[in-house]
This record gives C-alpha cells, structure tokens and sequence, in this order.
C-alpha cells in the first residue's frame, strides 16, 4: 500500500533503537613500537626512511622498505604507515620521477684548523611522558671550538626550521654579511635537510652543504647478503638459503 520495498522495511526494523556508533579512525598516532616496545617518533622513522633510500634500500619500493625497517630498526610497521610517510617525503616511485632532485654533496674526510671553517647540525628526539607526544632539539656545533652555537627546540622540526636556525648562527657570529667567509655545513640525511628548501637557503646565503654517507658496502657482498628480494619471502638470497637449505618449497616455483 505503501510501496515500501521489503528491505528497506526490515533494515529500518533492525536498527531501530540503536545508537548511531561513530565511525572508526583518527589522528594518526605520529609514533610506531620497535621490538623493545619503545615509541619510535614519525619524525625519526622518515630519517631512517631517508638513509635507506641512500643505502641499502636505493632501489626499494614502499613495502621492501617495510620489511627494511622491520629488519634493520627493529620496528613494528607496517605497509600502510610505510606508504603514507613516502608520500609525505615524497619518494613514491611515481613520484620520484617528475620530481626535481636535489643535489647531494657527500662528505669527506676534512683536516680543521680553526672556528668557523665546518658546522654540524643534528636532531635528538625526546618523548614527553603523560603526553604522549615527541619535542625536537636541534643543536649547531662548531667541530673545532666544540661550541654549540644555537639550538632550536619545539613540537615540531621542519626544514624552515633548520634553515632559520642556520641563518641565526651565523648572525651570531658575525657571519651573516654579503662577503663574509662562510663556514661549511654538515648534516645527515634527515628529511629536514635533504628539502628543497633547505637547499634553496644554503644557496642564498651561500653556504655548501653535505652529508655524510650512509652505509656503502660492497656490491656483490650486498647482493648477497642485505639486499631483500620480495620472491624470496622478503630475505637476503644467503639469508633464504641458509634458512631453507635442502628442503622442498611446494609454493616457491622458478621457471626457467
């Protein structure tokens, strides 16, 4: 009589009453557990990311660096997280394409015989108990004087952050003035200063920025020996074969 469609009668019937549950999700944590069950900050997890990509893991996709980081730095990740901190890094495959590069200068072994002449910057992670939230301390230090010239602390570390503690260090020194010899900076591989606008700052004040490498085993003994491969259950080809040595693997199959 109504032209009520029975489903839709007996759907109406069955929640009748309830409360309406909100719906699953939320803020991402900005934290992952390693094995030791100690929170790894997301900051600090990109970092780890980022020296992948310039070592070992060079040529890994998102979910052969899950199992990286799993291996490596003992954390407890998975895919999903693994993918949306690429994204935000912007180091996706599809991505990495089309987007420009910046140019990395590697570090090398200097001698030092006065202030002034190499800077180094770093980042410590703290967590803040009963909050349940990360502060960054971001510290300049001169190598020869051994004085830290600055720091800048906070909620966040971004790579404008870096770049205005860069900028206030030299200002405090005197060093800041068109024409004024210029110290060198060193860092590692921290998202923060592996960013285009990190790199557009040094530029403009001209100041040379390098990093120092990561991890650069030999060739074939990193093939063998660290490089995963998704067909071998995400394994090092010496790690799957010592573990299955002399046995049958029914779901394993290589056609040749």
């Amino acid at each position: 009589m109504v032209k009520l469609g029975r489903s839709t009668y007996y759907y109406n019937l069955s929640v009748a009453g309830k409360e309406k549950t909100k719906p699953k999700g939320g803020k991402p944590r900005g934290y992952s557990l390693n094995k030791e069950n100690k929170k790894v900050c997301d900051e600090q997890i990109k970092e780890f990311i980022m020296e992948s990509i310039d070592g070992d893991a060079s040529n890994y996709e998102y979910r052969k660096i899950t199992y990286h980081l799993r291996k490596q730095y003992s954390l407890i990740i998975n895919h999903k997280k693994v993918y949306r901190l690429c994204k935000v890094l912007g180091i996706l495959k599809d991505q990495r394409v089309i987007k420009p590069k910046v140019k990395k200068t590697i570090a090398v072994n200097r001698t030092i015989t006065g202030s002034n002449q190499l800077w180094e910057m770093d980042i410590k992670y703290g967590y803040v108990h009963g909050e349940d939230k990360f502060f960054y301390l971001l510290n300049l230090i001169d190598i020869f004087d051994r004085s830290i010239i600055d720091n800048h602390m906070g909620l966040h570390c971004e790579a404008k952050d870096a770049a205005a503690l860069l900028r206030k260090c030299l200002i405090r020194r005197n060093l800041f003035a068109e024409g004024a010899k210029k110290p060198m900076i060193r860092t590692d591989n921290g998202p923060q200063f592996v960013s285009h606008k990190f790199s557009q700052c040094c530029e403009e004040i001209g100041i040379e920025h390098e990093r120092i490498p990561v991890r650069t085993p030999n060739k074939m003994e990193f093939y063998n020996n660290s490089r995963i491969h998704s067909s071998l259950r995400f394994m090092s080809p010496n790690e799957f074969y010592n573990l299955y040595f002399g046995e049958d693997l029914t779901n394993i199959k290589i056609k040749v």
